[in-house]
């Protein structure tokens, strides 16, 4: 089991956070349109997995804006941002940000994907809610880069992330 913090209060999550070179596990997620989306389903190139607790959050949204102005433009790099946040309130951020060549997930199904992932809150205010997490995944699915954000209130580190790209 994996802790990291919310406000400096310590919190458990569910599953094992993935590791380099380990091949990410399947998964079934919804897409914009009500659609399941699986991993398979996705092109063979690389992806940029921003995990978050919600787009209507200050810092998810600074996050997102971040990734999706480096790599907006790349046609060898997919940015899947996954949460549990509905597919209509993440198409509404999108559209209100005006992103394009940006990908949103949500896991309100089933919270398989938070614990496969090993980001599954267990406890306190975010509860059933996905710490923050980025990893980079090559064209075959294996992890080349990973971040389980420590505290939750705290963006990433996107140098890290961006050399890895």
């Amino acid at each position: 089991m994996t802790t990291v913090t919310f406000k400096g209060t310590p919190v458990h999550l569910a599953g094992t956070f993935l590791n380099l070179k380990q091949k990410a596990p399947s998964f079934t997620l919804v897409g914009s349109g009500l659609e399941d989306i699986t991993l398979e389903s996705l092109p063979a190139v690389k992806k940029l997995l921003l995990i978050v607790p919600s787009l209507e959050t200050s810092v998810c949204a600074t996050c997102t804006r971040t990734f999706h102005a480096k790599v907006a433009n790349r046609k060898d790099l997919l940015l899947l941002v996954i949460s549990a946040d509905l597919p209509f309130a993440q198409k509404r951020y999108c559209d209100t940000e005006k992103f394009s060549n940006l990908t949103t997930l949500s896991t309100m199904r089933d919270q398989s994907f938070a614990k496969d992932y090993g980001v599954l809150i267990q406890e306190g205010p975010l509860k059933g809610l996905c710490a923050r997490a980025v990893l980079l995944l090559d064209e075959t699915n294996n992890v080349i880069y990973e971040e389980l954000v420590s505290e939750i209130t705290s963006e990433p580190n996107y140098d890290k992330v961006f050399s890895c790209i």
